[in-house]
């Protein structure tokens, strides 16, 4: 399967970083990226997706993240993840978790 070019872009730009150490334009140009993916997203993007997570919330970014992510027909985290894993995997899982009761 193609994964769309603003997904590529996105993911190329690595995990989400920091509210801390974020500049205007690097927020800038993480969220004109993660607007312009139009859901919904395939299983492969998801997972690309999915590795984008950072430390916090990123000013929302993460979240926006997690809901793009979710609109993908196969959920990209197949297993638990550890408890040291990313909170945003993990948090994808629990949602995941609490969808299937």
């Amino acid at each position: 399967m193609t994964v769309r070019s603003a997904v590529r872009q996105f993911s190329e730009l690595g995990p989400l970083p920091s509210e801390d150490d974020v500049t205007d334009g690097e927020l800038e140009q993480f969220d004109h990226l993660l607007e312009s993916i139009i859901a919904p997203v395939t299983a492969e993007e998801a997972e690309l997706l999915a590795e984008s997570f950072g430390d916090d919330n990123c000013f929302g970014l993460a979240w926006s993240l997690l809901h793009l992510i979710e609109t993908s027909p196969v959920h990209p985290i197949s297993a638990e993840p550890a408890a040291t894993a990313n909170e945003w995997v993990r948090r994808l899982w629990e949602r995941r978790s609490q969808a299937a009761d």
